[in-house]
């Protein structure tokens, strides 16, 4: 019987020839990451079943990036406990103030993951690194406890969806639109505990920056992991990224799957999840005008050079509306450092957006951003979930940056096309 990529992956990891949707396997991980927040509870986990340090220097990863710089007590403390563990136990990739990111954007970046390996971490968007190839999914902060005491952990072996990709992207249209595409086609629950494998001819013509943003939200379908083929492009950011030894899988001729979508991307159109669920989406010219208090541009999803740029492309000699507060976060010092370099910060300002050192902050509701009762925001980040970004009776809809900017400057959901561009 024919195997996925994921499935390949897995196999490898496990020590197996061959396995089946459904099995239960022992695998090897090639990476362990957590952040702030869930970094501190695995910590305390794995002094309750293992005093003796992790299983690997080199493969334990600690990014503080959801409340650093820290906004109170409570967070200056869950760092301190990371910060401390990590010195105690001589770990080599320990991230925090000056030289950190945000999780999701920094690893890669960082050359840490690559083509054919096998990742966890304790954050839900970990599903972000199938964009180069690898299998990497989230977990419970127990299990990067497990993980980082012993490089092992239980995997169920997930079923797969494969998604065609036809055509080329249109202008000011992006991964972001692909994917909230997709999952409003199939819901939020639509790939639960599946892998999400996208291939076909589509897929040469999306950029890396693409492809992370894409697998990224794979979770807000429910999925398991999210994949790409590794490709020429793959291959170049590894190569430019990481020294590390890859691994190519391609899915068998007869893999299984419980269904295949194609999706013909000229066809798609700059789209926009409304509150409160990213399955709730409609295209830009669908709705009415939809006023907005603020726009977000940045996180996990949205935050790499590429969306910092076209942000300032729309924002050069433009001003933002009057009563909307425009807040954009650079993924990555390095990111920020190349925005400054190429002048995207200077247009940003300009226009009236405030910039901020890369955090995870907004997002989650927790700082840089909050929401006050009945305001909007047109966000880039992955969730829209009641309450998520502050009050209860707020309002997030999620979108590209594309669409985040040219909303800002309008005062109301908009695509760059409504600005003439």
């Amino acid at each position: 019987m024919g195997m996925t990529m994921s499935q390949k992956i897995l196999a490898k990891h496990a020590g197996l020839e061959e396995v089946q949707a459904g099995q239960l396997i022992l695998a090897k991980v090639d990476l362990v990451h957590g952040n702030d927040i869930t970094t501190p509870v695995a910590i305390r986990e794995l002094d309750k079943i293992h005093g003796e340090g992790v299983f690997d220097k080199e493969k334990v990863v600690f990014v503080m990036d959801h409340f650093v710089p820290n906004k109170d007590i409570t967070s200056a403390k869950c760092t301190q406990i990371c910060r401390n563990f990590a010195k105690e136990h001589g770990l080599k990739h320990y991230y925090d103030v000056g030289n950190m990111g945000i999780e999701h954007a920094l690893i890669p970046e960082q050359g840490l993951i690559t083509a054919g390996e096998l990742s966890i971490g304790a954050d839900s968007h970990t599903c972000t690194y199938g964009a180069l190839g690898a299998f990497s999914t989230g977990v419970g902060s127990t299990d990067m406890a497990a993980a980082m005491a012993t490089g092992e952990l239980w995997f169920k072996v997930p079923t797969a969806i494969k998604v065609v990709l036809k055509g080329k992207l249109q202008k000011h249209v992006s991964g972001k639109d692909l994917i909230l595409h997709l999952i409003g086609m199939i819901g939020v629950d639509g790939a639960l505990y599946e892998s999400i494998e996208f291939t076909g001819e589509g897929v040469a013509s999306l950029s890396m920056d693409d492809r992370f943003a894409i697998c990224n939200m794979a979770i807000e379908a429910g999925g398991k992991n999210g994949i790409f083929p590794v490709d020429e492009k793959t291959l170049e950011y590894i190569k430019a990224h990481s020294n590390k030894e890859y691994h190519i899988y391609e899915a068998d001729e007869d893999a299984e799957y419980d269904r295949v979508i194609e999706i013909d991307l000229s066809s798609l159109k700059s789209t926009v999840a409304f509150p409160h669920l990213p399955e709730n989406t409609h295209e830009i010219g669908s709705f009415e005008k939809i006023s907005i208090d603020q726009a977000v541009i940045g996180s996990c999803t949205n935050g790499r050079l590429s969306d910092i740029k076209v942000a300032a492309e729309i924002a050069r000699g433009r001003k933002i509306a009057e009563n909307v507060r425009c807040i954009v976060i650079p993924a990555t010092q390095k990111i920020y450092l190349e925005a400054m370099e190429k002048g995207y910060i200077k247009d940003l300002i300009e226009a009236g957006a405030v910039v901020s050192t890369p955090t995870c902050g907004p997002c989650l509701g927790g700082y840089m951003g909050i929401l006050a009762p009945n305001e909007r925001c047109i966000s880039t980040t992955n969730r829209n979930f009641v309450g998520r970004m502050g009050d209860a009776s707020s309002e997030i809809y999620l979108a590209s940056p594309e669409v985040a900017m040219a909303s800002a400057v309008l005062g109301y959901i908009a695509s760059p096309s409504d600005l003439g561009l």
